[in-house]
């Protein structure tokens, strides 16, 4: 019997659902029509075939910290007194990188056990709807994982865009004795961009879900023929099984590339097996548009909306109210500090968008003013020279990191509930109205012991306004 594993891949920052999405909020994170994040539909999607506690998360050191929140969610749901295993990448290498080394912690786990084993990798934002369908497909899958070949998913395609990447196959005697319904990959091309590359794809072309199984043996054999470089930088690695990931001078040296580059498009070890299920990569605004809920003229209103007279538009609001009329055609976003526009038919100029903010150094690409933390969560209220206001709300028995600043002071005033303060070697208790003010380079912490949420008015005062100006000291949540 083999044994099986999954990776699930969140370190993608999603830009080309901004403003929604941001660099330190990324998509995986969002929840958009349910209870669960993109990031935990994933999740219990592959729950369905695979024991929860060999699914593993990959993701970014940024990112860490949510993901371990909500995996805590989750560890409750399955009734597991320990977490769940997460990978962090100190910086952004794309998903080859990551995938080798959620790999090969894997094998290194594994390999006292003397049989093989099989991972399954997807993807954290994409939505299935049909969660027993989508477990039958990927059971298709292990006899071929089995044998040797790297098994791709994908959805039959008649249009060839450069949003995807396509996969051309054929009728093989030998796959097909182990699945019927598989099919050689004869081409795989990651996101056509010129003519020859579409012509090479006319025929019996499928979209890349991006979900792939392979032995670790295999995918092991394949990097090293294919991307020697990730292979002897990554592969040959130990990882710490207690706090698994890889020291950045090792990391900063990987190419940024993706798996498709890297690996799927070279390999001749590739089969695919159709999609039988609904299937969509949640990437892009029309993409969302397509599976949101709509009236009779097309429309999908999200949040706050008023509306006259519109047609095949989406309105989505976070916080304001957002009035149309007359839309056709039309997607509108808004956020607490941005508002998105475009025709429908031209999402993907979001990057371009992007591109802009970057260039500008617009804090809008990174955070939203409401930014979430282990703890709890605070929204920026206002922002000047010199100065900048936050409302910090902690959840109950929860605490934030023992730290200080070294550029800036901060004054706290107790709106809501009963705070503990740690100042210095003082431990101070606050209930609603007073205050207390945090000097530079103070070592300090806010706590919450109490059974209800505590909301902080903060001023902070400096050179220097970032969440980067954080030294922590002391952090129950592992930030340290």
């Amino acid at each position: 019997m083999a044994i099986l594993y999954s990776v699930i891949l969140a370190g993608g920052a999603g830009k080309r659902l901004w403003p929604l999405s941001r660099e330190m909020f990324p998509k995986q994170m969002l929840k958009l029509d349910d209870e669960y994040t993109l990031f935990q539909r994933t999740f219990l999607n592959i729950a369905t075939i695979i024991d929860d506690k060999n699914i593993l998360t990959s993701t970014n050191v940024k990112y860490l910290s949510s993901i371990q929140e909500q995996l805590k969610t989750l560890s409750q749901k399955f009734c597991r007194k320990s977490g769940y295993k997460v990978l962090s990448e100190p910086v952004f290498k794309n998903t080859a990188p990551a995938l080798t080394m959620a790999v090969k912690y894997i094998k290194d786990k594994t390999d006292i056990y003397n049989t093989e084993t099989i991972v399954l990798a997807v993807p954290s934002d994409q939505i299935i709807a049909d969660r027993i369908e989508y477990t039958s497909l990927l059971s298709k899958g292990i006899e071929l994982a089995k044998s040797g070949y790297i098994v791709a998913f994908g959805t039959p395609s008649s249009d060839i865009t450069d949003k995807f990447g396509y996969i051309k196959t054929r009728k093989n005697t030998k796959i097909s004795e182990l699945e019927p319904s598989a099919l050689k990959a004869t081409n795989f091309i990651e996101k056509p961009s010129d003519n020859d590359a579409k012509k090479i794809l006319k025929g019996n072309i499928y979209v890349n879900s991006g979900i792939y199984m392979f032995s670790v043996n295999t995918y092991m054999s394949e990097l090293k023929k294919h991307a020697p470089e990730i292979y002897q930088k990554l592969a040959l690695n130990n990882y710490d099984d207690e706090i698994p990931s890889i020291p950045l001078s090792d990391y900063e040296q990987v190419e940024d590339i993706s798996i498709d580059y890297a690996l799927m498009e070279k390999t001749n070890k590739m089969v695919l097996i159709p999609f039988e299920t609904n299937w969509k990569d949640v990437g892009t605004w029309d993409t969302l548009y397509e599976i949101s809920k709509k009236d009779k003229k097309g429309n999908a209103f999200i949040g706050k909306t008023i509306d006259l007279g519109s047609e095949n538009s989406m309105v989505y609001s976070t916080s304001k109210l957002v009035a149309t009329i007359g839309l056709k055609d039309t997607i509108v976003v808004e956020t607490e500090d941005a508002v998105f526009v475009t025709d429908k038919n031209n999402t993907e100029g979001v990057k371009n968008i992007y591109k802009k903010l970057n260039g500008k150094n617009s804090k809008t690409k990174e955070i939203h003013k409401t930014v979430y933390r282990p703890w709890g969560y605070y929204t920026v209220l206002d922002i000047g020279e010199g100065f900048l206001t936050k409302c910090i709300t902690v959840n109950p028995k929860a605490k934030l990191s023992v730290q200080k600043h070294h550029y800036r002071s901060e004054h706290w005033i107790i709106l809501e509930g009963e705070a503990t303060v740690i100042k210095g070697d003082n431990i101070i208790k606050l209930n609603s109205g007073e205050s207390v003010d945090i000097n530079m380079e103070e070592i300090h912490s806010l706590q919450n012991l109490s059974d209800s949420q505590l909301k902080v008015l903060e001023v902070q005062q400096g050179e220097i306004l970032d969440e980067n100006d954080i030294v922590r000291i002391e952090d129950i949540y592992g930030r340290v």
